[in-house]
Formats: structure tokens, C-alpha cells, sequence
């Protein structure tokens, strides 16, 4: 050893070296672990808030079918039931709820409520296979008579470029492609009775538009027939003047916890997978 202290520096460099890398593995292993923490968190604190919106819902609809039910169905529902069924035959009802929902689409009106009536009247069964042939009818009549308007729809497509531009995917690709954006967008919560006019601005093919329309509109129709049961069983006890049982009550309770359940994560997913379409439609045209 020299009096200039120089090999007493070399260990202390050394020192330094290890004590700056140990500190940097703990400073990544801590920023690691705390990002997993994170992330966990987040997580446990949306299934939470999903939990508490289930729980929330689940007392709304308790509540409607005690209180608010009964009161609403004396007052609204119940004197429409009696004129329907001592005015028309099922027969005729058949007739004006399969015509309501083919023709109503071609003068921008919601047919929903006649969905709600094929539920009440003839149930899931009956009820789907007279919506959808309807349905097949409400969403091709729009779609020829576009073509006299095509010019004007792509103007009006100019003025709103971020819906233009999710309708022109319906028009992208082969069969299937379109097929799959038709019936994404049909699910998604783009308005049904303006899609029906604004999908002949794109190229989409009349199979793959009106295949995926059906697919599409499968959920809808099944919502909207639970629904109009709903509104029956709740309409038939409050006419026999008695409340729902505990184990009536928890099966429309779980039936509709069940539904909105559905109808949101499906919204979500057509939604998600949309704008993943978008973006890859971005990207080849980059």
C-alpha cells in the first residue's frame, strides 16, 4: 500500500459499483411490484363497482315489481291488454305486430312496442319466429328504397365523419368481413331505423347485410320479448288483485339482472370489436 491511498479507492469503487447496481434492482424490483399492485387493484375495483351496479339494479327492479309495478300496470297496462284481446283475435294481432315491425322501419318509427306485444301474446317461441321474418322484411325494404336516395345519404355521411366512418366497414372486405361488421353494428348501439338506410352508401353486399342483420338483431328481439312476459306476469297478478310469490319475484329478478347483464356486455364487445376493425382499416390504408 502506497501513501496516495490509491488501492483503497479501487475497493471502495468496486463498493460503489455493487451498491449501485443492488439499489437498482431494488428500485425496478420495487416499481415492479408495486405496478402488479396496482393493477390488481384496478381490477378488484371494477368487478366491485360491476357488483354494486348488478346489486343496484337488482333492488330496482325488486322495488318495481312490489310498488311501482302493480300501480303502473292498473292504471297503463292492463286497460291496453283488455282492448287488445277483446278487440283483435290472435290472428290479427299476428297480422298487425308482423306488419308494424316490417313497415314501421321505413318511416324512421321504433317497433319495440309490437316486439313487447309478440312477447305477451305468443311468447319466445311463437313470438321470435314471427319478429324475425318481420324483421327480415323491415331491414331489406330500407335497403332497396336507399338506392333512389344514395346520392343525398352520402352527403349526409359527410357531415358526421366519425359514424361514416363505422357504417363503411359494413362495405370492407370479403363475405364474411361484412357479414361480421353488419352484425357487430347491429348489436352496437347505432340507431337500427338509420342504419337501414345508410348502409347503402358502402359496397356491402345484400346476403352478407341482411344475414348479419339477423344475426345481429337476435339479442334485441330476445330482450324485448322478455319484456313484453314480463310485463304480462306482472300484469296478470296485479288484475287477480295478488302480489308475485318470493320465488316469482326472484326469477324476474334474476331474469332481468340476467338481461341487462347480457344486452351490456354484448354492446361492449360489438363495440370493442369495432373500433379494433377501425383501426386495422386505418392502418392498411396508412
Amino acid at each position: 500500500m502506497n501513501c496516495n491511498g490509491t488501492i483503497d479507492e479501487e475497493p471502495r469503487g468496486d463498493y460503489l459499483k455493487l451498491e449501485g447496481s443492488f439499489d437498482g434492482e431494488v428500485h425496478g424490483e420495487t416499481s415492479t411490484s408495486s405496478g402488479c399492485a396496482g393493477g390488481w387493484f384496478w381490477s378488484l375495483w371494477w368487478w366491485l363497482r360491476l357488483v354494486l351496479v348488478v346489486t343496484f339494479l337488482g333492488v330496482l327492479a325488486v322495488i318495481f315489481c312490489i310498488w311501482v309495478g302493480p300501480f303502473f300496470m292498473d292504471k297503463e297496462i292492463i286497460p291496453i291488454i283488455n282492448w287488445e284481446t277483446e278487440t283483435f283475435s290472435k290472428q290479427v294481432l299476428a297480422l298487425i305486430v308482423f306488419g308494424s315491425v316490417a313497415l314501421f322501419p321505413i318511416l324512421l318509427l321504433p317497433s319495440t312496442p309490437s316486439m313487447w306485444v309478440a312477447g305477451m301474446t305468443f311468447g319466445y317461441g311463437y313470438g321470435f319466429l314471427l319478429i324475425i321474418g318481420a324483421v327480415a322484411i323491415g331491414v331489406s325494404l330500407p335497403y332497396f328504397i336507399g338506392f333512389l336516395f344514395r346520392h343525398k345519404i352520402h352527403m349526409w355521411l359527410e357531415k358526421y365523419p366519425k359514424k361514416a366512418s363505422i357504417i363503411r366497414l359494413a362495405g370492407e372486405g370479403n363475405w364474411f368481413n361484412q357479414f361480421r361488421a353488419n352484425a357487430l353494428i347491429r348489436i352496437s348501439p347505432f340507431p337500427y331505423v338509420i342504419y337501414n338506410y345508410s348502409a347503402v352508401a358502402t359496397n356491402v353486399g345484400y346476403g352478407p347485410y341482411l344475414l348479419g342483420s339477423l344475426v345481429g338483431m337476435v339479442p334485441e328481439i330476445f330482450v324485448a320479448l322478455y319484456t313484453g312476459i314480463l310485463i304480462k306476469t306482472l300484469a296478470d297478478a296485479s288484475h287477480d288483485q295478488h302480489s308475485l310469490s318470493a320465488s316469482q319475484i326472484i326469477f324476474d329478478v334474476v331474469g332481468f339482472c340476467i338481461t341487462v347483464a347480457a344486452t351490456v356486455i354484448t354492446t361492449l364487445y360489438a363495440k370493442r370489436r369495432l373500433n379494433e376493425l377501425q383501426r386495422e382499416e386505418e392502418l392498411l390504408l396508412q
